[in-house]
């Protein structure tokens, strides 16, 4: 799997919207190997778009259709200020990967030294569901140089937040801890889903 997150400020949620379902109706037939995405908007108006491709050769090809094109730079007109794009092909799914009713959504995006300790802790899937019932499960993509953004999916905001109270084993506090040092989190109350 290859995922491409796509950020950037954007104050005008509901063009981008419109934008984003009139992709989904008129594009996305023809976009070859595109399996689904999550996106979003924060409080403080950035957007996040979480986009799953089978492969990169897939979401490249589909950038380079000239419709494509065409509706990726009127989606730019729509935008404040830059966005940003980060190309992961170092991706897994956890727990059952996602819910498109999932009513609450956390984004979180740091960066580590050794991905593959985030990735031994996101597969022990019997610890993390017992730890955190709340969450449905996510995505994790990786970049060349470390940097991640995870996807998490709750059912809820309250049982995301009640879930934060939970206090996780000695051993996996440290590890999330330096993990999380330094890492951005970006909740998105109304999240929006699509899926080939």
């Amino acid at each position: 799997m290859f995922i491409q997150v796509i950020q950037g400020k954007c104050t005008r949620h509901d063009e981008l919207r419109a934008m984003a379902e009139e992709w989904r109706e008129e594009l996305g037939g023809g976009a070859e190997g595109w399996l689904g995405g999550t996106y979003g908007f924060t409080d403080d108006d950035e957007f996040l778009g979480i986009v799953r491709f089978e492969s990169r050769e897939a979401a490249m090809a589909n950038s380079r259709r000239p419709e494509q094109g065409a509706w990726a730079k009127e989606m730019m007109g729509l935008m404040d200020g830059p966005v940003e794009f980060h190309d992961c092909d170092d991706v897994m799914m956890f727990l059952d990967g996602g819910a498109d009713d999932a009513g609450f959504v956390q984004i979180i995006q740091g960066k580590v030294d050794d991905p593959s300790r985030i990735k031994a802790m996101l597969a022990d899937t019997t610890m993390l569901h017992e730890m955190r019932p709340d969450i449905i499960g996510g995505t994790l993509a990786i970049e060349p140089d470390g940097s991640f953004t995870e996807t998490i999916a709750f059912r809820d905001e309250e049982s995301a937040r009640a879930g934060e109270k939970t206090e996780p084993p000695a051993e996996v506090r440290s590890e999330l801890e330096s993990m999380m040092e330094g890492a951005r989190f970006y909740d998105l109350h109304h999240p929006w889903f699509e899926s080939a």
